[in-house]
């Protein structure tokens, strides 16, 4: 019999609930994560921030009344951390924070932000009505700012 070599990442560990598409609800994602972190002994900071921005826009752009929006947390070979969060709002695809943001806006920066702290994000395109905002974060080094590489794409 012939064993190949499966390059699938099975998560490590994995997290995942639902939450109601609310400030509340996304305020719950952010504790809900910071409590699975601690729990995981992973650091708390940049992954409660991304967590709080996408779980944000998930309430407020990705908000479907009666839905809920899904937070989705693993830990990836080969230390990698996965943030995830699906809506409802498949028609709502994110752009590029740099085109949006206005030069003196008061809104807008989320994305930005989770630009400058994720090592990589993206938006998965779900069987319709959905969508899948993530993020990853190399657990290998400290994350830094300055320096590091990102990449962003939209799967489709």
């Amino acid at each position: 019999m012939n064993q190949g070599i499966s390059t699938r990442r099975v998560p490590l560990r994995q997290f995942s609930v639902p939450l109601s598409a609310t400030r509340r609800g996304a305020r719950l994602a952010r504790l809900l994560a910071t409590e699975k972190l601690l729990a995981w002994e992973l650091p708390l900071d940049p992954a409660r921030l991304i967590v709080a921005e996408l779980a944000t826009n998930a309430a407020l752009h990705g908000r479907v009344p009666g839905r809920s929006f899904r937070l989705a947390l693993s830990v990836v070979p080969p230390r990698t951390l996965r943030i995830e969060l699906t809506d409802t709002r498949s028609d709502r695809l994110p752009v590029s924070p740099r085109a949006t943001v206005a030069a003196h806006a008061e809104s807008g920066y989320g994305l930005l932000l989770v630009e400058e702290l994720a090592d990589r994000w993206g938006v998965r395109c779900e069987p319709v009505p959905s969508k899948t905002v993530w993020a990853e974060l190399d657990l290998g080094s400290e994350p830094s700012v300055s320096g590091h590489e990102t990449s962003h794409r939209i799967d489709q």
